[in-house]
């Protein structure tokens, strides 16, 4: 059977597009039917279906092809990892359409630097992405979780409840929240009059 090409492609986010990297493969020479992509999955992930799809798909002879290593992996034991079990069957390894060769000292010096540039860059996309939600729950733009009612209306839910003309879960769905909800508002709020502007609704003390 002749050596194949085969490919592997990955984004971190949905939003993010593969075809940048696709045509890049394609243009490596690797078939449209042996690329094997994972979407909105991070290089720190070694559990990603597409990697170890194409990492099964690789026979002795073959060449894994990736357009950078960072696609590959985000951390230096991870593409090492990679490396040696590729190196163990006898595969290939392609980047941007040069091939590793583990057993050349030149080239396994640059692997590791490339592999801990990428490690590094990781790193700081997930430093900037905390400093980014500190910034903005400073600023009052992350909030946590806001409550499903406003207090007028758990008043009137309140009120409802407790006049006993309607079951936990008719007002539920009235109010379009689970019953467990209902419950946990009514416990809270205090046995007194709920008065409410424009109507004669209220709700008395229980005795």
């Amino acid at each position: 059977m002749s050596p194949h090409l085969v490919g592997y492609a990955r984004v971190s986010t949905n939003q993010q597009d593969l075809s940048s990297q696709q045509a890049g493969l394609k243009a490596l020479g690797v078939p449209d039917d042996l690329v094997y992509v994972d979407h909105g999955l991070t290089g720190r992930n070694r559990e990603r279906p597409g990697l170890q799809q194409a990492l099964a798909a690789c026979r002795a002879g073959d060449t894994l092809v990736v357009t950078k290593l960072d696609r590959l992996a985000r951390s230096l034991p991870d593409a090492r990892d990679i490396v040696e079990d590729l190196t163990k069957r006898n595969v290939k390894l392609s980047l941007g359409g040069s091939i590793h060769d583990p057993t050349d000292p030149v080239g396994k010096l640059l692997f590791n630097v490339l592999a801990m540039v990428a490690e590094f860059e990781s790193d700081l996309i997930r430093a900037r992405t905390r400093e980014g939600m500190q910034i903005a729950k400073a600023k009052g733009k992350l909030r946590g979780k806001q409550p499903k009612l406003s207090k007028a209306q758990e008043k009137h839910l309140v009120a409802l409840h407790r006049g006993g003309q309607h079951t936990s879960a008719e007002i539920a769905e009235l109010f379009g929240v689970a019953r467990s909800t209902v419950y946990r508002i009514v416990q809270r709020t205090p046995s007194k009059v709920l008065k409410f502007p424009n109507s004669d609704y209220e709700d008395s003390p229980s005795t």
